[in-house]
């Protein structure tokens, strides 16, 4: 029985030692390594186009009293009427619209820090305009009825614009946010129309004529086509004074915003951004534009 028990124990431990060298590696496959994560390298030339949304603040300055005011130097209407003061000399207007355009830049990247330049057009055609008008009359000191009508119509239009600006930006994997701002050069077309009539005629002598049992004196009078002298209510005036301007101007100014773009690939980028343009005062007309846009850009 001992002889036995001691030859199982034996067998038992040659078969343990064995299944110790057995491998059972090609139970558990082969090792898996995950796939490497794709760094984004923003850094190179790029070319894009957006769209978005403009809204456009226009501004219109005392275009017309310069005008009013030369056309009457001099005169009794201005020194006692004031004329050239009368039109309102400040007025604005908004105006929005869909908006366009494409960009190209380059960019060069210094660990997360992203430094780059970049030029953009856009096209919107925004404009509009305000108008308005006003009459006034009283006795002068020179005896006179005198009367002064002004009317005035201003407009803008900004086709389209182009911006060359700054970027820097902070890389956070596929995601850069950024600020960017430089300078703005743009079209736009003015339109300055003012309207003059002046017109008066002897108050003093027309009243005598009336109390005055001998022949009537000639009433004196300017800016009628036909006065009559027995009635001046039925006279006719004559044609207004009509100042005209219409121009295109070439205008400047300064730009600035803020966005974040979005690497799809290595090379094709997504954006959204904002663009705040403010242009010089040209000729009493002012301007800012302000975009909300999307944009697509691939980069070499």
């Amino acid at each position: 029985m001992r002889k036995i028990l001691v030859s199982l124990l034996a067998l038992s431990a040659v078969g343990t030692a064995q299944s110790a060298d057995l491998d059972y590696d090609y139970l558990r496959g082969a090792d898996f390594d995950p796939p490497p994560v794709a760094v984004i390298d923003w850094s190179g030339f790029y070319i894009g186009g957006h769209g978005g949304w403009s809204t456009h603040s226009l501004g219109y300055g005392d275009t017309a009293r310069p005008i009013v005011a030369n056309y009457l130097r001099q005169t009794v209407t201005e020194a006692e009427l004031s004329a050239s003061s009368l039109l309102a000399s400040t007025a604005s207007k908004r105006v929005f619209g869909a908006s366009y355009g494409a960009y190209a830049g380059f960019n060069a990247q210094f660990d997360d820090i992203v430094l780059g330049i970049e030029v953009d057009y856009t096209h919107f055609g925004l404009g509009g305009g305000v108008s308005d008008q006003i009459g006034r009359y009283r006795t002068t000191s020179d005896g006179y009825l005198t009367s002064v009508n002004l009317s005035s119509q201003t407009s803008t239009k900004v086709t389209d614009y182009a911006t060359l600006r700054a970027r820097a930006g902070y890389a956070l994997g596929d995601f850069l946010p950024y600020v960017t701002g430089g300078l703005a050069v743009g079209s736009a077309q003015i339109t300055d129309r003012v309207t003059i009539q002046n017109s008066a005629y002897d108050q003093a002598t027309y009243r005598a004529n009336l109390t005055s049992g001998t022949a009537p004196a000639f009433v004196n009078n300017y800016g009628y086509s036909f006065f009559n002298q027995s009635n001046p209510a039925a006279s006719f005036l004559a044609s207004p004074y009509v100042y005209n301007r219409t121009k295109t101007k070439t205008v400047a100014g300064i730009a600035a915003g803020a966005g974040i773009e979005y690497a799809i690939t290595p090379n094709v980028m997504l954006r959204a951004e904002y663009q705040y343009v403010l242009f010089d005062a040209f000729d009493g007309h002012k301007a800012n534009v302000n975009t909300f846009r999307g944009g697509a850009a691939v980069k070499f």
